[in-house]
């Protein structure tokens, strides 16, 4: 049986790869909403009604655990979800705690990119007001890097020139932690090195996503020993030159350092 990714588009792979590396015996199925890409400009219904039909055709396969590797997504569909199917269904959310649990000693303030809709969703309110208590966190909307990504744009003068575009306002000496809180964001973790000062360090929820999907699996003791990760591509759209795109997607991954 396999494990099943989904997002929008090209995103989740970035939590692909990480389980891909912490899981190499296991099989994947990913699947992209390509006929609704994005989802930040979105309504929360319009949203549910997407991944609800996605979900239908993902479980048509045999899997044995279902990762909803979106921010947006899981924020404004997991609990449906988990009402409506049998099996185990993995969500993600911004990795706010850690990053402030990095910078309790040193007091730094900790900035979270995001899509506008993750950020106004009462999940990720309700998960910053329960462990900021210092009111440390601050958020950034970067709604134009998820089309960026899905244009396969992840390097460049275009690409660092829109960040520094984006953080002209933040006294970036302030921040000890930048959170991606979406899972295209990481595609764009060697750029940030480049532009953020040293000592601000990059965290995203994928690694944290992944240790909940193996706990979860070597609970009910359906852990693989055996496979080669496989991944099986898949598109609400069947454009096959979008699943060559998610192939290239998971090489660049791959070759980064």
């Amino acid at each position: 049986m396999k494990i099943a990714f989904f997002d929008s588009g090209l995103g989740g792979i970035t939590v692909l790869h990480e389980a891909m590396k912490r899981m190499p015996h296991e099989d994947f199925i990913y699947y992209a909403d390509t006929a609704h890409v994005p989802y930040g400009p979105k309504s929360r219904d319009e949203v549910l009604t997407f991944v609800k039909q996605s979900v239908d055709a993902i479980i048509q396969d045999e899997i044995k655990a279902l990762v909803i590797a979106c921010n947006t997504a899981t924020s404004i569909a997991i609990t449906d979800l988990r009402k409506t199917y049998k099996l185990p269904i993995i969500g993600m959310e911004p990795a706010v705690k850690p990053a402030l649990e990095m910078n309790r000693s040193s007091g730094k303030r900790v900035l979270v990119f995001a899509t506008q809709l993750t950020l106004q969703q009462a999940k990720y309110r309700e998960l910053v007001s329960r462990i900021d208590d210092m009111g440390m966190v601050d958020s950034l909307p970067l709604p134009e890097l998820v089309e960026f990504c899905e244009n396969l744009e992840v390097e460049g003068p275009q690409i660092r020139d829109y960040f520094l575009t984006k953080l002209a306002s933040f006294d970036l000496s302030n921040y000890g932690t930048v959170v991606l809180g979406c899972t295209h964001y990481p595609f764009y973790t060697s750029v940030l090195r480049e532009i953020l000062p040293s000592h601000i360090q990059i965290v995203d929820g994928s690694r944290g996503t992944v240790n909940r999907l193996m706990q979860v699996l070597q609970e009910s003791d359906q852990l693989t020993a055996t496979g080669d990760a496989h991944v099986k591509w898949m598109c609400s759209s069947g454009d096959s030159a979008y699943i060559q795109k998610m192939e290239r997607a998971l090489a660049f991954l791959q070759a980064a350092k």
